[in-house]
């Protein structure tokens, strides 16, 4: 094992205690990473045995041919898959964790009896399409649509969407269409967007051929095209206009797996480093006795540390029906795809020529990786949406603060009484924002530093509030490090309640534990500090004004402005 920390899981769960069908060869027995990427698909034999072990309908109900895991037993399934082939697990999560999601979460009785069975036994897949060439991460701006029949009996679907997972594979999607809808209260009929369940079998839907991508080889990426298909008014998902809602919902509720994806990632990869570093002499000396490969491998296993927890902790408050996760499914989807990416690119560092070749399979996961912090949310866009979450509350309560003339201290710090709360629910600590006794008493200084990160957090959104008001969605600089604070914030509170847990139950690698969020606390709370500090700063001010000029002047010159240096 790469670190002497134990796995989140690994008092509650043995592997006798799945679900699954366990007289089915494993996933390793019947998949072969290195074939499926040089195929550019999943062999036959690998979905005969994913299929076997019911991999398709993990979270299925029983009754409809599915598992019914829950979303903790489900994290833990697709962290198995996310170690060992990152394009086996596009393809399933493509399939069940967003492609019919929509049917699971929204469908009618007779969507779900119709279409789950032959899903849940990966029999027909499914696929999710949203994206289109004018909307990436601008989902409400699609220009698919869907007219209503005057007879009302069917939806004439026109359009395209590009880069769909399982695009070219998929029998069962669902669609984002523009629908006119009627207002209640005006009349006036507007666009407003709605899903749809089609059937590749539904004459005009087709698909392009497979993109050729950086990774993730193995999983099928394609255009799918709607040419005048006609679908039956009973195959709208979730109610007539209320698409922007069942997208936004599915993508939330899917995104959590990400994070233990990526924490299986980072636990093959990491334990390769380990092995390398430890039996690789250079000078004489094992590289693992080297300062510089010491702190890699150190950082690396708080990336994966701080992932695992969050992975875990979100799941567990979905188990338990937390009606909003938004926030913790964003930071996690953040955190998680940026760490495996560090931890990956750090692998092949210390695997030096050997990382680079094919042979260890590191460089193959590196560019598996890389588009986590591209698809479900770009990573961009997830930064804006945890900044303005916060700052919403803290808007609302400064208004009417202003109001009333009163200002008390600690109104701004919503967000972060929020993903506190929550991130200790799971190793049943009270709630509330002080810390103080609230965790092993190793662990108090570590519960100082995250107070204290949440006062600075909410001092400098006030201050930002005060000075920009509504105009601070506009100012991207400053919400990016607010965003960075947030999410360093919660990573600190998470590890804090996994590590205190582990002290509180006497686990053997508790000492160890203590270490990584010890050392982990004290450097997130320098970060969050810097960051702050940044956002808030007149200095910075004028740096970001000098980075918006030089963008501007690329822009405007269409590439490089400076001169060459040799005068060309």
């Amino acid at each position: 094992m790469p670190t002497r920390n134990q796995h989140p899981l690994s008092q509650t769960y043995s592997t006798g205690t799945w679900p699954l069908r366990m007289s089915s060869p494993s996933l390793q027995e019947v998949n072969d990473p290195a074939a499926n990427e040089e195929l550019e698909s999943i062999q036959e034999e690998t979905l005969a045995g994913l299929k076997d072990m019911g991999c398709f309908g993990l979270q299925v109900p029983e009754e409809l041919g599915g598992i019914g895991l829950t979303n903790t037993q489900y994290a833990r399934m697709v962290e198995v898959v996310g170690m060992h082939d990152l394009g086996v697990g596009i393809a399933l999560g493509a399939h069940q964790s967003i492609g019919f999601k929509g049917i699971l979460l929204f469908g009618t009785k007779s969507q779900k009896e119709k279409y789950l069975p032959k899903l849940a036994t990966g029999e027909v897949h499914a696929a999710f399409c949203l994206t289109e060439p004018s909307s990436g991460s601008d989902a409400a701006s699609i220009q698919t649509t869907a007219e209503l029949s005057p007879c009302e009996r069917y939806y004439t679907l026109n359009g395209g969407k590009i880069w769909i997972s399982n695009g070219g594979t998929a029998e069962i999607f669902t669609v984002f269409a523009k629908t006119r809808v009627k207002d209640v209260t005006t009349g006036e009929e507007k666009d407003k967007i709605s899903a749809f369940i089609v059937e590749r079998a539904f004459k005009g839907v087709t698909s392009g051929p497979p993109e050729q991508k950086m990774g993730i080889k193995c999983s099928n990426t394609a255009e799918v095209h709607f040419d005048g298909v006609q679908v039956p008014a009973e195959n709208l998902l979730g109610g007539r206009g209320r698409g922007f809602q069942v997208a936004m919902h599915i993508l939330n509720n899917g995104r959590f797996g990400m994070a233990s994806a990526l924490a299986g990632t980072m636990r093959g990869v990491l334990r390769k480093a380990v092995e390398h570093a430890a039996n690789r002499r250079q000078f004489g000396s094992a590289l693992s006795s080297f300062g510089t490969v010491q702190e890699k491998l150190a950082r690396m296993a708080m990336l994966l540390y701080v992932t695992e927890a969050m992975a875990y902790v979100l799941s567990a408050n979905m188990d338990m029906k937390v009606p909003d996760y938004r926030l913790e499914a964003a930071i996690s989807k953040i955190f998680a795809s940026e760490a495996a990416w560090i931890v990956t690119d750090e692998a092949v560092q210390i695997l030096g020529g050997m990382g680079y070749m094919k042979e260890t399979g590191v460089e193959k996961v590196l560019r598996d990786v890389r588009i986590f912090r591209i698809f479900e949310g770009t990573n961009d866009i997830l930064r804006l949406f945890v900044a303005l979450g916060g700052m919403k509350h803290a808007g609302e309560e400064l208004q009417r603060l202003q109001k009333s003339l009163s200002n008390p201290v600690g109104k701004v710090e919503a967000l972060c009484k929020e993903i506190v709360t929550r991130a200790k629910r799971k190793v049943g600590l009270p709630s509330g924002l002080s810390l103080q006794g609230d965790v092993h008493p190793d662990l108090e200084d570590c519960a100082t530093l995250v107070t204290k990160a949440i006062d600075l957090f909410g001092e400098v959104v006030e201050s930002l509030l005060l000075k920009y008001g509504a105009a601070v969605a506009d100012q991207q600089f400053h919400l990016k490090r607010v965003a960075d604070s947030a999410i360093d914030i919660y990573a600190m509170a998470v590890a804090l309640s996994r590590a205190s847990r582990s002290l509180l139950l006497k686990q053997p690698s508790a000492q160890h534990e203590e270490l990584l969020c010890r050392t982990w606390c004290h450097e997130a709370f320098q970060r969050v500090r810097q960051a702050l500090r940044e956002a808030n700063s007149l200095a910075w001010e004028e740096s970001f004004a000098g980075m918006k000029l030089i963008s501007d002047a690329l822009v405007k010159n269409g590439g490089v402005v400076a001169a060459h240096p040799l005068g060309f």
